[in-house]
């Protein structure tokens, strides 16, 4: 196949070369995608610690119990755990709400602070909603909303693109709903007392991608890495410790969960492409689902209104948003007075040759 061909040749690394194959808006030989919703190959089945979350705790994220879900495993990438939509019906809906209404507001961090003043930088939603309401004329998608403009948001401990470090002194409180999803998930994959700390929740489009990487910024590299996609589906992109290993490509859809950990913890990774939901629809079938109106005692989700969420439908038509949350410190760890490595957690790029910019790799992009 083409794809395999590629890793073979000379010149740039095994790594690069397979993200630019995907990254064309042309490529269509995906044969070599690993799609989860039809695992084979090298793809397995992984256990889960069901034991380690209640079915209540369980939907009181908004997940199923925790022994109807599938989990699956990669031969050859130890510490990864790929879980497909284990959400209750609807509750994929709570999250993006908040991604787009809730968690881009102050005192948490976005891309558009780096070139706005304070005060335009407030309510983005209120902002914007009107305008994501109104009918596209052109057939070129152009971001005309403050929301269409974000690229990221940071929670909990702010990540510094700049440094590619956190700080103690660079710290808001850590949504409780994300906080409590994320300590569920972890526990399922065998990582009780996980504690999210920090996110970066990224926003992609069709033009976007995600640049080669590896999250190492965290203090603590024995817990997990927890990523959380909703929306348009992707190809990601997972490696080795080395550049020159070649990745493995695998589609990423709506409410598809990934959790890197142990050996998978520190290798490179890349979000090359968005693609159209593949069944063929507007929005995948697992968002057009309503949330029950019968919530248990306790629950994070909560209902979003008809009218907020045509507003994030109407976003997601062209769009993917995905959560990433880590525990930055071990259990009484505190930063030393100069922390950080030399991580190179990124955001997302519009620019169709972000992987020949090296300062465009390292740094948010602004709009």
């Amino acid at each position: 196949m083409a794809a395999a061909a590629l890793t073979r040749e000379g010149g740039e690394d095994a790594f690069r070369r397979l993200f630019r194959f995907y990254r064309q808006r042309d490529a269509s030989d995906l044969r070599g995608v690993v799609d989860f919703s039809a695992p084979g190959g090298q793809v397995f089945r992984s256990q889960l610690s069901i034991s380690s979350v209640s079915d209540q705790d369980a939907c009181r994220a908004g997940l199923q119990p925790v022994s109807q879900w599938k989990a699956y495993g990669l031969s050859g990438y130890p510490g990864f755990i790929f879980i497909p939509n284990p959400f209750l019906p609807g509750c994929q809906r709570h999250w993006v709400k908040q991604c787009l209404k809730l968690y881009p507001e102050k005192p948490n961090v976005c891309n558009l602070d780096l070139h706005m003043a304070p005060e335009k930088t407030t309510d983005l939603w209120g902002q914007s909603k009107e305008q994501l309401r109104q009918v596209h004329c052109s057939s070129k998608w152009e971001p005309r909303s403050l929301l269409e403009k974000l690229r990221w948001v940071t929670l909990g401990y702010h990540y510094n693109w700049d440094t590619k470090k956190y700080s103690a002194n660079h710290h808001t409180p850590f949504p409780s709903d994300l906080a409590f999803l994320s300590e569920q998930v972890a526990a399922a994959c065998g990582f009780r007392g996980f504690r999210a700390q920090a996110g970066i929740l990224n926003y992609y489009h069709f033009d976007s991608s995600l640049g080669i990487h590896v999250d190492e910024s965290e203090l603590d590299h024995s817990r997990p890495l927890l990523s959380f996609s909703f929306g348009q589906s992707s190809i990601f992109l997972l490696g080795g410790l080395k550049r020159e290993e070649a990745p493995t490509a695998m589609f990423m859809h709506s409410g598809d969960i990934m959790v890197m950990s142990g050996f998978s913890r520190l290798l490179y990774h890349a979000v090359p492409r968005v693609l159209p939901n593949p069944e063929g629809t507007a929005l995948p079938s697992c968002l057009d689902q309503a949330l029950s109106s019968d919530l248990p005692a306790g629950s994070v989700i909560e209902h979003s209104s008809d009218e907020d969420w045509q507003v994030c439908a109407k976003y997601l038509q062209s769009s993917r948003i995905n959560m990433t949350i880590r525990q930055v410190l071990a259990e009484g760890q505190k930063f030393p007075e100069e922390s950080g490595t030399n991580g190179e957690d990124q955001a997302p790029s519009e620019d169709s040759h972000c992987e020949n910019s090296k300062a465009k790799r390292h740094k948010p992009n602004t709009v």
